[in-house]
């Protein structure tokens, strides 16, 4: 089963990530984003790839523009992750092959970012939409709309955001920060893991 958890390395190191991407597929968080603001990102996303070997789906996170989008076609990402709704980002991450993640916080910038063609979206800051926000928001986004709380949301509140509505989440900070051991962070990933299937079952 894959669920809708988006893992955020946010500073991983190429050395880390192959170890990383593993303990986390494997506890069953299988999706995972490399912001391109960490160290050599599109090493470790290489990293990642080889690691996963076609058991979860591996992108970039804070990606700005187009030229970012074809570096990471070029290594066989497979997921493009934004902080911002750019039409330019969406449409060159479709033309290459791979799921678009814009980041919105209006309805505006929600339906601008389906008609670019995104798969889903990411409300950023979570905090600031709140779950009632998403909620009013999704009585007039399309049925089956894929949308992700990131910023602010996290085990203690995931039964908030799914009675909202919410499909999803991305999760930073609460799983991983640089110099984190990998068995810490696997044990972070199994009680994210176990309050996503309370949540979404509840």
């Amino acid at each position: 089963m894959s669920r809708a958890l988006i893992a955020i390395l946010r500073g991983i190191t190429p050395p880390d990530a192959a170890a990383m991407a593993d303990a986390l597929i494997d506890v069953g968080i299988d999706r995972i984003e490399v912001p391109l603001n960490s160290p050599d990102p599109f090493d470790s996303i290489a990293e990642m790839l080889r690691a996963a070997d076609g058991r979860g789906t591996i992108g970039a996170g804070t990606v700005l523009s187009p030229d970012d989008v074809l570096r990471l076609q070029r290594i066989g990402a497979q997921m493009v992750v934004s902080p911002d709704m750019n039409p330019r980002v969406i449409v060159a991450t479709k033309q290459a092959g791979m799921l678009s993640y814009p980041g919105v916080m209006t309805p505006t910038e929600a339906f601008a970012a389906l008609k670019n063609g995104a798969d889903g979206l990411k409300f950023f800051p979570a905090s600031l939409v709140g779950p009632a926000g998403l909620k009013a928001m999704g009585a007039v986004l399309p049925k089956g709309t894929e949308t992700y709380a990131v910023g602010g949301a996290g085990p203690e509140n995931f039964a908030e955001w799914f009675a909202a509505g919410v499909t999803g989440f991305g999760i930073g900070t609460g799983l991983y920060v640089p110099g984190r051991s990998v068995a810490d962070v696997t044990a972070r990933a199994r009680d994210i893991v176990a309050a996503y299937d309370a949540g979404k079952n509840g």
